[in-house]
């Protein structure tokens, strides 16, 4: 078990990491943002390539981010009965969730979701807009988030396995987004 406490503690630390990246893209997608608003307004200059980069950093935020929002329980979660149950009840709730739908789910989406990269890579697709950025480059998102969230999910069965064999305490503490 402190083997795989320990795979855990690495897949937890690059998520971590790639959840900093991802906050770096919110703030750097706010400058080029006010910085293209300004160019626009005041020089009367613009950009597709400038528009297009902010959605590619938004993708960059959602797809490297949701693994690291698993990682610290922020994720949307049906909690009908989550809330009502024991703490070992929420535990094996976590463990079984993430082990028969997320990790599955998410590796068979970045497994389809590899070939809407490699296509673009094969043709070094292009945006139809004028001035329009490589496609492939946001499109390897697509496989590489979903691959991050299932490894951070097996992490997450990892620790929850280890909390239920009681060699480490887990914090199951949800709270519900404001309606």
């Amino acid at each position: 078990m402190r083997y795989l406490l320990l795979i855990s503690r690495g897949i937890d630390a690059l998520n971590e990491r790639l959840g900093w990246f991802a906050n770096m893209l919110v703030l750097l997608a706010c400058l080029i943002s006010a910085g293209n608003a300004m160019s626009r307004y005041a020089f009367d200059l613009s950009s597709n390539a400038w528009l297009e980069i902010q959605w590619y950093l938004f993708a960059g935020m959602v797809m490297l981010g949701a693994s690291y929002t698993l990682k610290v329980n922020e994720h949307v979660r049906v909690d009908i009965l989550y809330v009502h149950l024991s703490e070992r009840g929420k535990e094996w709730l976590d463990l079984i969730g993430t082990a028969v739908f997320l990790v599955p789910t998410m590796l068979v989406i970045a497994y389809y979701s590899l070939s809407l990269f490699t296509q673009s890579w094969a043709v070094q697709e292009i945006s139809g807009n004028a001035g329009g950025l490589l496609r492939w480059p946001v499109k390897i998102l697509l496989p590489l988030g979903f691959v991050l969230v299932a490894l951070q999910g097996v992490s997450e069965i990892i620790k929850r396995a280890a909390a239920l064999r009681g060699v480490v305490r887990y914090e199951t503490h949800y709270e519900r987004p404001l309606q």
